[in-house]
């Protein structure tokens, strides 16, 4: 894995990084309008958060740790670099913070079980073992607060995982085209 920074993303799909693309592919079924993926995705965020604190205030009261949700911020470019390990050739990471993205991008294709694994580890690593540890040790509000936020920034994530079970059949390959996923039959 090669990964190269490419500075703020312009917001055109037409100028990100994308390798060939296969014939008879199919598009995953994704929202289109960016403004309304950004609300629907913000909306659950909204949702999940409110849940993973309700839990925590079963557990042991509300969680919130100022340096806990410094370290979740902190963990946006770690996140990225986690999705990144999992690509074997080059991989591209952009930036824009006006509208809060920060995403990599590769060109290559993969498996639905290596682009389910790319999507969730950075989620496992700084949201979902930070809470079970939390869970298990309350005193450890640091990194309840880091399992809580850090689990909801990952909701893209979890789209794009719900998006591969349920519309890639098996033995299919999926890959990155401009800003849009898409799967095929070997």
């Amino acid at each position: 894995m090669k990964l190269i920074y490419k500075g703020k993303f312009n917001g055109n799909p037409d100028s990100l990084p994308h390798g060939e693309h296969k014939e008879g592919a199919v598009k995953f079924k994704e929202i289109d309008d960016p403004k309304k993926l950004g609300l629907i995705m913000n909306v659950l965020s909204i949702f999940l958060l409110i849940f993973l604190e309700g839990l925590c205030a079963i557990r042991s009261g509300i969680v919130f740790n100022v340096f806990g949700a410094l370290l979740a911020l902190l963990s946006m470019f770690p996140h990225e670099f986690l999705h990144a390990i999992c690509f074997k050739k080059e991989v591209y990471l952009y930036t824009n913070w006006k509208q809060g993205m920060l995403f990599v991008i590769g060109c290559e294709d993969m498996s639905k079980t290596r682009f389910i694994f790319l999507s969730l580890l950075p989620n496992l690593v700084f949201g979902i073992i930070p809470l079970c540890i939390y869970f298990i040790n309350p005193q450890y509000s640091i990194l309840g607060t880091l399992g809580v936020f850090a689990t909801t920034m990952g909701i893209g994530d979890y789209y794009n995982v719900f998006n591969a079970l349920t519309q890639m059949p098996k033995g299919a390959r999926t890959y990155l085209y401009k800003f849009n996923s898409y799967w095929y039959i070997p």
